[in-house]
């Protein structure tokens, strides 16, 4: 129930783009308080907000967002990374899925280490862990892969807070057949502590990806 420095990076991503936004079919996953859903559905976007569908009160706070700013016409759905509901199939084709810091372990240790490291650490208490606080890295990964079967064009627009060097998507994303593309956060002018005169991302250091299916070789500026 927090504005994330790695949301007010995404918003300011969309914000730059903001003129290919109108029409386009959006989805935040992980929405929490929907800074870059909102931002996306004030330029016109049509969004949909989604969170856990076992944390209802984070759909609520979803709901107040959109309330809070106008913006009555916003979907709001549960949707549980990793799980196959209702809700997921219903969704329509999307172009954007929006993921602010979703790539996150509570402790602020690196829940999805690889190697002998994440062995040593993690094993045997891995699936606890997952059920008190997140789901497995690779659960957001099987969603956003179901939603590019819908639309294979559709982007991933993920940003991340880098809270340890030890660990990586690289064998996630060839296992799912997904590239990922760097974005420097000076190409959309998100390279400062103070972005839209807040105090975020302040000294966090933050990382824009653009996710796809690795067939397409479309650029990114």
């Amino acid at each position: 129930m927090y504005v994330w420095p790695c949301a007010v990076v995404l918003a300011q991503y969309l914000w730059f783009h903001r003129g290919s936004l109108p029409g386009k079919a959006v989805l935040e996953i992980g929405a929490g308080v929907s800074l870059p859903g909102i931002v996306a559905a004030k330029c016109g976007a049509e969004v949909t907000l989604s969170d856990s569908s076992e944390l209802p009160h984070c759909l609520a706070i979803c709901r107040e967002s959109c309330q809070m700013n106008n913006l009555p016409q916003v979907h709001v759905v549960g949707l549980t990374w990793g799980h196959v509901s209702r809700d997921l199939l219903a969704l329509p084709p999307q172009d954007i899925i929006l993921a602010s810091d979703v790539f996150f372990e509570p402790e602020g240790k690196p829940f999805f280490l690889l190697g002998s490291q994440f062995n040593h650490r993690y094993n045997g208490i891995k699936s606890v862990l997952r059920s008190l606080f997140f789901p497995d890295f690779e659960d957001i990964l099987t969603t956003v892969y179901f939603l590019m079967q819908k639309n294979p064009k559709v982007k991933l627009w993920s940003t991340y807070q880098v809270r340890s060097a030890d660990w990586s998507l690289e064998a996630l994303l060839y296992k799912w057949d997904m590239k990922c593309v760097h974005i420097p956060l000076e190409s959309f002018g998100a390279d400062k502590e103070d972005i839209a005169e807040s105090a975020l991302p302040g000294r966090h250091t933050v990382e824009m990806l653009v996710i796809s299916f690795a067939k397409d070789n479309l650029n990114y500026t």
